[in-house]
């Protein structure tokens, strides 16, 4: 059975497997505290329907309430544990069905299985609060084996813990003209990409959010790691079909298996 995967900015993907709809990190906003939208419009209302949503850690830009508020009632919400302790807000979103995840946690919703998978990321709610839930990646299986890798660096056991997959969304930037410790960047997702070795790729977590008042400093790392994913993924991991995908823009893979 095909999936299809849809790029809505960010790290915010759907992920549609099996006749289940996975929506990863939902952050439908123009405008986060420092940070504005620069390229692509917020993800419509059709992209907020989703059978469950993933959330991979607690910074603002992947848990973002108001955006996880927007969920329609029932739906199944994934997220580190300890997460409703250290985000308040959570324990208002009533309407969803909230389950706490830990590396090696799995859940099925409907035809899929979704089984959560270390992250190499600082996992706090910033910018204050103890070091409270794990970062935590997700692979989607049903008849495909998605990695959605949310925040995260290179780890020895990268390929170990997430296992045999199909296809991998790899952050390949940030949010800002450097990229601190425990982040991807195009270089670095190109190394994952050759120790996971997925038959296909797509890459996110770039080109859309950018800090107010800084958009003349250092804009290549705004505009250019997803081409720069691309150039090195070829050189790193030629098997691996990589599909650079614009905001709103969808790609659909044929039977993984």
């Amino acid at each position: 059975m095909p999936v299809e995967i849809t790029w809505w900015g960010h790290a915010t993907c759907t992920v549609e497997d099996s006749d289940v709809r996975v929506l990863t990190d939902p952050l439908f906003a123009r405008r986060l505290a420092h940070l504005r939208r620069r390229r692509g419009a917020p993800p419509p209302p059709g992209a907020w329907r989703a059978d469950v949503a993933l959330v991979s850690h607690l910074h603002a830009d992947h848990l973002h309430v108001p955006s996880l508020a927007r969920l329609a009632p029932g739906t199944r919400l994934l997220v580190p544990r300890g997460a409703p302790r250290a985000v308040p807000g959570l324990r208002r979103l009533a309407h969803l069905r909230l389950t706490e995840m830990e590396p090696g946690d799995e859940r099925g919703v409907g035809g899929v299985r979704i089984r959560a998978v270390p992250a190499r990321h600082d996992g706090r709610r910033l910018p204050f609060g103890p070091h409270r839930s794990p970062a935590l990646g997700y692979v989607v299986e049903g008849g495909a084996r998605t990695y959605f890798a949310g925040d995260t660096g290179l780890f020895e056991d990268m390929a170990k813990e997430v296992g045999p997959v199909d296809v991998a969304l790899l952050p390949v930037g940030g949010w800002g003209p450097f990229l601190g410790e425990g982040h991807l960047d195009a270089g670095r997702a190109a190394e994952a990409l050759a120790r996971l070795a997925p038959r296909s790729a797509v890459p996110v977590h770039y080109g859309t959010y950018w800090p107010i008042g800084m958009d003349s400093v250092r804009p290549h790392e705004f505009h250019a790691p997803g081409t720069e994913f691309v150039r090195l993924a070829a050189e790193r991991a030629p098997e691996v079909v990589v599909h650079r995908l614009e905001h709103g823009e969808s790609v659909r893979l044929g039977d993984a298996r």
